[in-house]
């Protein structure tokens, strides 16, 4: 038995001291004042000193990793046990390996295939939990916000001004990012996203008591390579991380 940690960043990687600042505001409202969520990155850890997540690059694999809690992308918040895997070693870096193949870095979208979805995936293969709802569930909302802004007109329940003003600037944070990123097959702005409609769904979405954790799913090749997957050197994630930017 193996100890699985979680390890959570707020997403701190945007180039401008208001824009952090401004997550780091909406972090600590949504998540530590009424426990809904927030905008996080996320990275796995098990068996020896490196975690693993995913982020979009241009070609090749997504599946990148570093010491854990030392993504130079993001502000470290926290680390979370998720349980104990039955998997050896061996097995963990087959897993590593046919992750790498099924999560291209060009597949990056922010809503519905994150780094939050790939720790969920990878938790799956694990055996253990998937991650807390909270970490993902701003992507959750927005995700199903698109679906449903269509089709039918909700009405925001009432709520604190604090938690309002808050929940427009994430939901604008992360329609931006959305609108902005280059993984992103279809322009969320096709899908008027900046309608009061939508953001009423995402809001309703966001507060729902009933929201589940994250879950996700991915084809995983039938190839069995069984040469591990190494941790990639310092040069190697920083052209990793310039790629994300670009």
């Amino acid at each position: 038995m193996k100890e699985v940690v979680l390890h959570v960043y707020d997403v701190t990687n945007s180039g401008s001291e208001k824009t952090n600042n401004t997550i780091l505001q909406i972090n600590r409202i949504f998540k530590d004042r009424i426990g809904l969520g927030g905008i996080f990155h996320s990275a796995i850890q098990v068996f020896g000193d490196e975690e693993w997540s995913f982020g979009f690059c241009e070609q090749g694999s997504g599946v990148f990793s570093c010491p854990p809690g030392r993504n130079p992308m993001y502000t470290y918040r926290e680390r979370i046990v998720l349980g104990e895997t039955n998997c050896s070693i061996f097995k963990v870096n087959q897993v590593l390996r046919e992750l790498g193949q099924a999560w291209p870095g060009h597949s990056y979208d922010l809503l519905s295939k994150n780094c939050n979805h790939f720790c969920d995936s990878f938790c799956e293969r694990l055996g253990v939990p998937k991650l807390p709802g909270w970490v993902n569930r701003f992507a959750n909302a927005g995700d199903t916000a698109m679906v449903v802004a269509g089709n039918a007109a909700f009405r925001l329940r009432q709520a604190k001004t604090e938690i309002v003003t808050a929940s427009k600037v994430a939901y604008r944070f992360m329609a931006g990012l959305a609108s902005n990123s280059q993984a992103t097959p279809e322009s969320l702005s096709n899908l008027n996203v900046g309608s009061p409609r939508f953001q009423g769904v995402w809001f309703k979405n966001l507060m729902s008591v009933g929201t589940k954790p994250s879950s996700s799913t991915s084809e995983i090749p039938d190839e069995t390579d069984d040469a591990p997957l190494h941790r990639q050197n310092s040069s190697e994630l920083l052209q990793h991380i310039s790629r994300q930017n670009s």
